[in-house]
């Protein structure tokens, strides 16, 4: 890379002004140092616009010099204002709405006011105590980032902790008072008392590079939820939920189905929980509590985080982020963590089923497309989207609550005795009902079966066998009409509005062929 090169990479990635002031700092250097710049640049320089973004979420964290790293490293393992501000940045670089139109907040307002009205029959717990916001995605990224913080600092800390042992133990005291670059390069910078022991630094370089993958996650995140409960937990900072009606309008034209309708339905699914979770004290406390234990028991395998360290380019949190990504150096889960997470899956799934159970007594009579809509989200659920698969990368926790269509059954079944018997349940978690007969509150037992059936989108039937408490399928197809769900999918979402058969000529479920026939077919 020649001189004329590198200074225009400075200009992209810090602007005009500091690109500018960047380039004269470089032409000050020592004639070596400059050659050894830019024969390091022929290599491979970052991407301008990441590397505008990194700066931008540095100088939003008021990270602007080594004091500063050491007086935010007090403040947790997680740099809110840097993930924020990245967050912030990856959703302005796509289809941004900076702000939400009076009509459609207005539309979304009625859907929730019509909601509230259908809920009101179908169980005995009051609205949640304020009104339903309505989101940009900017918003919703700067509301949940810290509830998202809070449930990943357990893990985090553990991670950031042996990447410091690591990097000390293994590679060996040789920072002595001044760092080079950011974290690399030749241009010194000091280093204060209280950061110059290695290990510290190492702690720090973790928690920028995890609140950085944060940040990135929820930016993507952030174009695909539609509710501050879309993961069945209070993830925003308003009691009664909100809604990003950006994302909402975009399902409904995914799905080809009428945007106030879907509006109607998701008001029903964020307003269900609202309503659970207020009136459920003991709920939220429960799924941290598990969390928290899940993430203690986290074992890290330090050889392959030395080895993500060893293939790191270089002492900056980009590098080395590898090493602090739980899918690379995570150790096999114990059997503690098997059993918490199987109880946080099934608490889930209650969650979910009870959710699902309430509003499709709610909108049967107002949605014609509620069944689908419920069996779209199960499947999403069950097979996991963008903030599943977050959980999964950044806090090793794999929650797919594929018993929903089994719990939303028991709940369903559970209704024909009124609904205050129903939701007397949620008095107290030793009062909830069992899934795959288990004898705790939460069944730990293995229901790996009910599991691959909805995740592989199972049928009605399979889903309508299971059930519990010793309930038979009479009294929970009682309470539910069967529906042919793989035909109804079909109908909705084939482009042609085809009749549920395929190309091939197979015959759907429920053509009068052996229930083994249909499963093969």
């Amino acid at each position: 890379m020649d001189e004329n090169q590198l200074h225009q990479w400075m200009l992209d990635a810090f602007g005009p002004f500091e690109g500018e002031q960047a380039w004269q700092q470089f032409q000050k250097l020592p004639d070596n140092i400059k050659q050894q710049l830019l024969e390091n640049s022929a290599t491979g320089l970052p991407d301008p616009q990441q590397l505008r973004s990194f700066f931008t979420a540095l100088n939003a964290s008021g990270l602007r010099t080594m004091s500063d790293m050491d007086a935010v490293m007090k403040d947790g393992p997680i740099i809110v204002d840097m993930s924020k501000a990245l967050a912030d940045e990856r959703i302005r670089q796509k289809d941004y709405q900076p702000n939400v139109t009076a009509r459609d907040a207005d539309d979304m307002r009625a859907a929730v006011s019509e909601a509230n009205l259908w809920l009101d029959s179908t169980m005995i717990f009051d609205p949640a105590p304020g009104s339903v916001e309505i989101w940009t995605r900017e918003q919703w990224a700067d509301k949940t980032l810290p509830r998202w913080a809070k449930l990943a600092s357990p893990v985090v800390g553990r991670l950031c902790s042996s990447l410091a042992d690591v990097f000390q133990q293994r590679f060996g005291d040789q920072m002595q008072g001044e760092v080079s670059g950011l974290f690399a390069g030749p241009v010194p910078i000091p280093i204060p008392d209280s950061m110059r022991n290695p290990g510290t630094i190492m702690r720090f370089v973790g928690s920028m590079s995890f609140s950085l993958q944060l940040g990135a996650a929820a930016g993507e995140m952030a174009a695909e939820v539609r509710g501050s409960y879309d993961q069945g937990l209070p993830m925003g900072t308003n009691a009664a939920g909100a809604l990003i009606v950006q994302n909402v309008k975009e399902y409904a034209h995914q799905l080809d189905i009428d945007v106030h309708e879907v509006m109607s339905f998701l008001a029903l699914i964020e307003v269900a929980h609202a309503r659970l979770y207020a009136a459920v004290p003991w709920l939220p406390s429960r799924f941290e509590t598990l969390i928290y234990k899940y993430a203690r028991s986290t074992s890290i395998d330090l050889d392959s985080m030395e080895s993500q360290l060893r293939d790191a380019a270089g002492m900056d949190p980009e590098s080395i982020s590898g090493a602090v990504n739980l899918s690379n150096v995570a150790a096999e889960k114990t059997p503690e963590q098997r059993e918490v997470l199987k109880s946080i899956e099934n608490l889930l799934a209650l969650v979910e089923g009870w959710v699902d159970c309430v509003v499709w007594r709610a909108g049967m009579a107002h949605l014609p497309h509620l069944d689908q809509l419920l069996e779209m989200r199960r499947r999403e659920r069950a097979t996991g989207g963008p903030a599943e698969q977050t959980l999964e990368s950044l806090l090793g926790l794999e929650i797919h609550p594929r018993t929903i269509r089994q719990a939303a059954d028991v709940w369903s079944a559970m209704t024909a005795d009124g609904v205050e018997d129903r939701d007397a349940h949620w008095n107290h978690p030793d009062l909830l009902p069992s899934l795959g007969g288990g004898e705790s509150e939460v069944s730990t037992a293995d229901d790996g079966a009910s599991a691959d059936a909805d995740a592989a989108g199972a049928s009605a039937d399979d889903g309508a066998a299971a059930s519990a408490d010793g309930m038979g399928e009479a009294s929970a197809s009682e309470a539910r009409p069967s529906i042919d769900w793989d035909a109804e999918l079909e109908k909705l979402l084939s482009e042609d509005g085809g009749d549920g058969t395929g190309d091939d000529g197979d015959t759907p479920e429920g053509s009068g062929e052996s229930d083994d026939d249909a499963h093969n077919d």
